[in-house]
Formats: structure tokens, sequence, C-alpha cells
């Protein structure tokens, strides 16, 4: 059986988790420490009122981040309230999954190598398309088995990626490919040697989220066959002027 929403969004809290996880009132809040919007957001655990979203803002206000919510399918409420304050949308995300066994496979010793900690290369791969350190810390946080994935292109070092496991379920982060090296099978190569890896350590599903603006990643999942989990997610962001 495909692993539940639920069982996904733990998976992401767990193999790319925030700093700190702050529990307030209804509210789960995570400081990220520059992370990113996914280490970054509060969360509902149970129904909320209007009154309720004032907590979480000053919550938030109180780590020094900007008031962030992840919005989930069964926050329907949650979103038209924050809606009514000014809330913008931002990045609607799409989840993908596969069972493994339909993603293994040979890949040349050469294409890809596992490697925990990640190399300065990989570093530098992330560094040009925005992953700083901020966010190798939350790679670093990871309590689970992990490991990154360096891609080559003959010789070249092309792309990376990093991979977390909760439970059966591996997710896979932040897989980057330089664009001068694009089209040459590197990403497909990370993604075998990743299922290769997550299927040794016992697991059996491999996800990755996606936001949906990305046009090219959604299709690229998609011709290598995983599926849409069927729910995603997006955020409300609080007006620029509410600062």
């Amino acid at each position: 059986m495909m692993p539940s929403h639920d069982q996904i969004l733990a998976a992401v809290d767990a193999t790319w988790p925030a700093a700190q996880y702050l529990a307030k009132g209804p509210w789960t809040l995570r400081e990220g420490l520059g992370g990113g919007q996914r280490v970054s957001a509060a969360s509902a655990f149970c129904d909320v009122k209007d009154a309720d979203i004032d907590m979480a803002i000053s919550g938030m206000r109180d780590l020094g981040q900007h008031p962030l919510f992840m919005i989930r399918p069964q926050d329907k409420e949650l979103d038209q309230l924050l809606e009514k304050r000014g809330f913008t949308i931002k990045d609607p995300v799409t989840a993908h999954v596969a069972p493994l066994a339909d993603l293994i496979g040979d890949v040349p010793t050469v294409a890809v190598t596992p490697s925990w900690p990640p190399l300065a290369v990989q570093r530098e791969i992330w560094a040009s398309t925005g992953i700083g350190p901020a966010r190798i810390k939350v790679m670093e946080r990871v309590q689970s088995a992990k490991t990154t994935h360096l891609g080559r292109a003959g010789d070249v070092p092309a792309g990376t990626a990093f991979t977390g496991i909760d439970s059966d379920l591996a997710m896979l982060h932040a897989l980057e490919v330089l664009p001068e090296q694009k089209r040459q099978g590197v990403g497909k190569h990370i993604m075998t040697s990743a299922a290769n890896w997550a299927a040794a350590q016992g697991a059996r599903w491999l996800s990755v989220l996606v936001v949906n603006s990305n046009a090219s990643a959604n299709a690229f999942y998609k011709n290598i066959g995983m599926r849409d989990a069927g729910f995603g997610y997006h955020y409300r962001r609080a007006p620029e002027v509410a600062e």
C-alpha cells in the first residue's frame, strides 16, 4: 500500500528537520535558522480558530521569522482564515512516490558515488544553485540513515542529492544538476543510486516533493516511474506590511 499523506509528511520532518519544534497552543512552530520554508513554517495539529492565528504569528516573530504557515489538505478552514488576513499563497508542492522495486537498477560505478558527509565539490554544486550552509545544516540534523549522492558526467562532477529514511520510506531532497551537465542522464543515475541505497537500508518506497511551478522536475519524476501521491501542500505567507 502506498504511504499515506501523514506518513510522507512525517518523513519530511524526519529527513529534513527543523532546528527546533515548539508546541504552542494548537500549533507546531518550526525554527528554521535560514534553512528554508519547509523548516520554518507553522502547522496546526488540531482545528484552529481565527484567534489562534495570532498566537502562531507571535511565536514565529519571537523566533525572528516572518509568519509562514504550511497548508495541508486538511487545513482548508485555516487556508480561508489566512486568505482573509491577506496571507498570500506560496509554492504549492506535489508529492511524488514510487516503490523502490520500480526504481532500482544498475548504475555505472563512476556515475554516482554515495557518501556522507557531503564532499566539498557537492557543497559547491549546491551553493551554485542556492543551497547554502544553512540547508547543509538541515541534512546534518537528520538522525536516521542518510547519505548524499555525487553524480558525474564522464569524469566531471555534475550533480548531487541528499536522501534520508524514515521507517520504510526514503525521501530524496535537494537534487541538483549543473545546467551545463543536464541531458546526460545524471539525474536518472542519481535517482537509481538513491533507490539502490535506500533498498539496502530496508526501505520500500521513495518519495520526493516538487513545487508545481517546476514543470521540468515534475516531468522528470513522472518519466522515471514516480507518480503523484494524490496530495500536496502550499504555504501562506504574511504580507510584508505586517512586519
